[in-house]
């Protein structure tokens, strides 16, 4: 399955290299599992944001290292691609932008006409072929119907696509400059939180004896969003499904449960074409 990413460092910039690359289970190793897309999201001092993606594995893509190792941001959105829907190009790989924000999803929606006759003129939003680009047009829409309400947009969307379509999952991500937003639903794929206060530097120690420390843990609370755990720190825990998360810049983290029941048309990893079927395992 795809694997998700994002993360917020509160009101000051910082880099998110251990989780990118050094950390046990950075995603750079996940996409050794996840080969057909790697992007990366980040906002500038000024909340501009920004993606670099390339519909290539993370471990051989050298842009996506030196973009790990050098860009500092207050929130980040990643994403490693397994296809499920749309083909192997860059139009097709997370994370997207609209509207000044950021999103990367994981899982499979179907019944895509359907949607697409919903977004009505928002379907203009969309470039690429995949369910997940769709998705994001209509939360877009529905955020920009409710006067740029973001958690609000989010519940109308979620709530329209459980009622409405086959659904495998829909877990995301979705970022602005100064707050990260997430959803698990429903139980099908994992979704971990890692509230990390202040203390030791993060750090992994690898078999082959070699040490790599990072110092942005030893000042700095960090929020970290991912579809695994990442590293040995006991304080992951796993999202409820249904429960939409807010980290606010002051990295306060809001839950609000808006989806309490199965969807309406809950697909199975049986119900998928082969190619689907094993982007989700």
């Amino acid at each position: 399955m795809c694997r998700l990413f994002g993360m917020s460092a509160g009101s000051k910039p910082v880099r998110a290299t251990f989780w990118l690359l050094d950390a046990p289970d950075s995603l750079s190793a996940q996409s050794h599992r996840e080969p057909d897309g790697t992007g990366l999201g980040w906002f500038a001092p000024d909340g501009t944001p920004h993606v670099a993606k390339q519909p290539i594995a993370a471990f051989g893509d050298a842009d996506f290292a030196r973009e790990a190792r050098e860009l500092a941001s207050r929130t980040f959105v990643a994403h490693i691609r397994f296809a499920s829907t749309g083909a192997l190009e860059l139009r097709n790989t997370h994370p997207f932008e609209l509207e000044g924000r950021l999103f990367a999803h994981n899982g499979v929606i179907q019944e895509l006409p359907l949607l697409e006759r919903h977004l009505g003129e928002a379907l203009d939003l969309v470039d690429g072929d995949t369910d997940s680009e769709r998705f994001f047009a209509l939360i877009t829409r529905e955020i920009a119907s409710r006067g740029g309400d973001v958690g609000a947009g989010i519940e109308a969307a979620c709530t329209w696509v459980a009622a409405n379509l086959p659904v495998l999952a829909i877990n995301f991500v979705l970022a602005t400059h100064d707050s990260v937003w997430a959803l698990r639903y429903p139980e099908t794929h994992p979704l971990f939180l890692l509230e990390r206060e202040p203390g030791e530097p993060l750090e992994h120690a690898s078999t082959l004896g070699s040490r790599v420390r990072s110092p942005d843990g030893a000042g700095r609370p960090l929020v970290v969003i991912a579809s695994e755990r990442m590293d040995a720190d006991p304080s992951w825990r796993a999202l409820p499904a249904g429960e939409l998360i807010q980290v606010t810049e002051s990295l306060e983290v809001h839950r609000r449960r808006i989806l309490d029941r199965p969807p309406a048309h809950p697909l199975s990893p049986a119900d998928l074409e082969d190619g689907a079927r094993a982007s989700q395992a």
